[in-house]
């Protein structure tokens, strides 16, 4: 049976296993598997003992598991095959996207051939209209010049007639006046001659104006005429490019339309090497995939054994760093009592070996000496506690400084130093305690006078802002000056609100110009900036506050920034800022006074 269909698992990992798998089938025994290698040899037989036979081929199945090489090998072989299929793929997908791009480019560009003939149709179609109505205007104006022109020697007869009529009427004027002064005509006689004599002029002049005006539209009908000739040649002109221009989009759009079949097609070739190469990828990535599997096992094998090996290694130099280090440690021992003691190793050994007796510990301070305490025997255990006490008691003697008393005399002179400067800071921070509460008592002086000059003057300007009204300022803490809080009260006549967030708007601002101005009369200035405060004040109030301003005005210089004709009126100069035509602001000034 074939090998690809013994794996069994996802769909893709199927198909990649059947196509890589496609020579291979399986059988039950050698024998079998020379039958089928004899009738087809393209095929090659497994068994299942795992002896593999084909036409050029045959591998025992008891040669037992492949090397790490064979397998890094197949791996590699497997990688350069990925990589090849990969560059295969990326070719594909380059070709296939420049492809792509060739048959968006030849449908923009059909599309675009599309549009120009249809704007080519169209032009000629207009043009072709066009041509119809100048064709119309120019039989239009060939009748209108017709006309004109029979009305043209209508009124050359007519005043060719007109003129015979002026001259029978000259001859017969110039008969009359030469008759002798008893034969003078009849008063009426006269008078009708007179009248046709007038008639005669007027219509010679009715005649010549006539002439005049129909000589005047011939000429422009003839002017109206060659001009719809000639814009008649540029139509049949532009008409001519047209159909030439369309026959070329529609070669134009017939090469577009092969360049897209053509393209069309190399896309479903392209399509189906794509393919072709996923499905080669997959496979290669699958027989990876089993290579990189066996090449993990193999690696955690030798992994597991490097382990086992470093371990006996570790071990072994253990054992050796172990016996190093013991041997350092008695030569430093030996040169350390060679040093320190001038003795060697064996004599210092017999005097003070474990086989000597060892003497009593010396008793503690303030305790009294044991005169029975005898030498006894060395216990290694009792030492290394004497030892340890020893080192304990050594620590806490510390070390011994020969610069303490250098250390003192310099800590003195810094103690010293130290408590002059705090005895000096103590009496600055004194000053400066006194200076804190002159300043305290001269600020809360200040803002006492300040507040009673601006509570008097606020109770005053109130009252003009607000005729009948009543308005106060009132301390929240009148004991403690320094952290009090000022509450305005404010009660406009007929109003029984005294709060600020009760009133209107125009109140709020009137009640907040009050206040400014009761500042400006208690502690007045050279001069004064106030930006549109009358904005929204009504008419009357607006007078009210124009008043106080020219109080103001007197003592003071005040610069008012505002829209309010009023204002403006008993102002002594106005400045203005204009934008021109070119967008650069320009200043204006007018003195009025």
């Amino acid at each position: 049976m074939p090998a690809g269909d013994l794996v069994q698992g996802d769909t893709g990992v199927v198909r990649a296993a059947g196509w890589v798998l496609r020579e291979y089938v399986v059988v039950a025994g050698l024998d079998e598997a020379e039958r089928v290698v004899t009738a087809r040899p393209e095929l090659v037989a497994v068994t299942r003992d795992g002896d593999v036979l084909g036409a050029h081929l045959a591998h025992g199945g008891s040669a037992g598991a492949p090397s790490l090489i064979e397998v890094q090998a197949a791996v590699d072989e497997a990688d350069a095959e990925l990589v090849r299929l990969d560059g295969e793929c990326a070719d594909g997908a380059t070709a296939r996207d420049r492809a792509q791009a060739l048959r968006g480019e030849l449908v923009a560009r059909v599309e675009e051939i599309g549009e120009r003939r249809r704007a080519g149709e169209q032009a000629r179609a207009g043009v072709a209209q066009q041509l119809g109505r100048l064709a119309g205007q120019a039989k239009g104006a060939a009748g209108e010049a017709e006309r004109s022109a029979a009305a043209a020697a209508r009124s050359q007869d007519a005043l060719e007639q007109a003129l015979a009529e002026v001259e029978e009427c000259a001859e017969r004027l110039a008969i009359a006046e030469e008759m002798p002064a008893e034969e003078e005509p009849d008063t009426a006689v006269r008078d009708r001659l007179a009248a046709d004599g007038a008639n005669a002029r007027q219509t010679e002049m009715e005649a010549r104006l006539q002439l005049r005006t129909h000589e005047e539209r011939v000429k422009g009908l003839a002017g109206r005429a060659d001009s719809l000739d000639r814009g008649a040649r540029a139509e049949r002109e532009a008409r001519a490019r047209a159909e030439r221009r369309r026959a070329r989009l529609r070669y134009e759009a017939e090469v577009a339309r092969a360049v897209a079949d053509g393209a069309r097609q190399l896309l479903a070739h392209l399509e189906v090497s794509l393919g072709r190469a996923e499905q080669e990828r997959a496979a290669a990535e699958y027989a990876k995939g089993l290579r990189e599997r066996e090449l993990g096992e193999a690696r955690t094998r030798g992994r597991d054994l490097k382990g086992e090996l470093d371990k006996l290694t570790d071990s072994v130099h253990r054992g050796e760093v172990l016996g190093a280090e013991k041997r350092l440690r008695i030569e430093q021992v030996e040169s350390r009592a060679l040093e320190e003691f001038g003795m060697e190793a064996a004599a210092l050994v017999a005097e003070y070996g474990p086989d000597q007796p060892v003497p009593p510990s010396p008793p503690a301070e303030g305790e009294a000496p044991d005169e029975e305490a005898e030498p006894g025997p060395f216990v290694r255990a009792q030492q290394e506690k004497r030892l340890k006490a020893a080192e304990r008691a050594y620590q806490q003697l510390g070390k011994v400084n020969p610069l303490a008393l250098e250390e003192f005399a310099a800590l003195e002179e810094r103690h010293r130093f130290l408590s002059e400067q705090l005895e000096d800071l103590r009496k600055t921070r004194a000053d400066l305690l006194q200076v804190v509460k002159e300043v305290d008592e001269r600020v809360e002086q200040v803002f006492t006078e300040a507040y009673r000059d601006t509570a008097r003057e606020f109770e005053g300007v109130f009252s003009r802002l607000f005729p009948g009204g009543e308005g106060r300022l009132i301390l929240t803490d009148p004991d403690n000056m320094l952290a009090t809080g000022v509450d305005v009260e404010a009660r406009p006549p007929g109003k029984k609100v005294k709060r600020l967030s009760l009133l209107s708007g125009g109140e709020r601002s009137l009640t907040a110009v009050a206040l400014l101005v009761s500042i400006f009369k208690a502690r007045p200035s050279p001069f004064y900036v106030m930006d549109e405060v009358e904005a929204a004040l009504d008419d009357t109030n607006l007078q009210r506050l124009i008043r106080i301003m020219e109080e103001l005005q007197e003592s003071s210089q005040l610069i008012v920034i505002t829209h309010q004709k009023r204002t403006m009126e008993v102002a002594d100069a106005l400045y203005g800022v204009s934008m021109q035509g070119d967008g650069v602001s320009k200043v204006i000034s007018q003195r009025l006074r």
